[in-house]
């Protein structure tokens, strides 16, 4: 059994501003989000865990930076990196493509898992590589692991975790620097902990 400590970067400017971000978009973490970063490695400094997991984009790893900076062994794996909104990405959304957007997302509730933004990835398309991921993280020796990654990738690795079709994505819930807790077993996983915050208490 390995626990898996899946968190979402904390807050960026874009974040902030509503602005599009995804896979293509490379922003860093605003002063908002680098006090969460704090936050969270003084809540969980303590903790052992043996590896850190981050995906390619500046947000994720400046999140976890505590941990590496203290010589936690940390992988960067770009099949974790977040959904690629396509046209979307660094624009600010109007309410045509906000639009657009839920039509997609209720496309994807109702089934039809190859919907995409324009020139972007269906969830079947990042499923398939965070697939890759989960096999790199899972066939390696440390049992406590720290996960850092993005929303809507969250939302996927969380139903290929606990088995679940991708039409239930929308069940989890997401804040910046969010932690999921999952004990990933060989047969199936069990979700222990959902969207907990209780680390950004008392942000410093």
């Amino acid at each position: 059994m390995k626990k898996l400590f899946i968190i979402r970067h904390g807050e960026t400017e874009f974040n902030r501003l509503n602005i599009v971000q995804g896979s293509g978009v490379d922003t860093p973490l605003n002063e908002i989000g680098l006090k969460q970063a704090r936050a969270f490695h003084a809540f969980y400094k303590e903790y052992p865990f043996e590896h850190v997991f981050t995906s390619a984009l500046t947000r994720s790893q400046q999140s976890v930076a505590g941990f590496i900076e203290n010589s936690t062994p940390h992988t960067i794996l770009p099949q974790l990196n977040e959904i690629s909104w396509g046209d979307f990405e660094g624009k600010q959304q109007t309410p045509e493509q906000k639009a657009i957007y839920w039509e997609i997302i209720n496309k994807w509730n109702n089934g039809d898992l190859h919907a995409k933004i324009p020139n972007g990835e269906s969830p079947i398309e990042i499923q398939e590589r965070q697939k890759q991921a989960l096999d790199i993280i899972l066939n390696q020796p440390a049992s406590e692991i720290l996960i850092c990654m993005h929303g809507r990738a969250m939302k996927s690795l969380l139903c290929l975790l606990l088995n679940e079709p991708l039409t239930k994505m929308e069940q989890f819930q997401h804040s910046n620097l969010c932690l999921y807790e999952v004990h990933a077993h060989t047969e199936n996983s069990k979700l222990i902990r959902a969207n907990d915050t209780a680390h950004l208490l008392k942000l410093t």
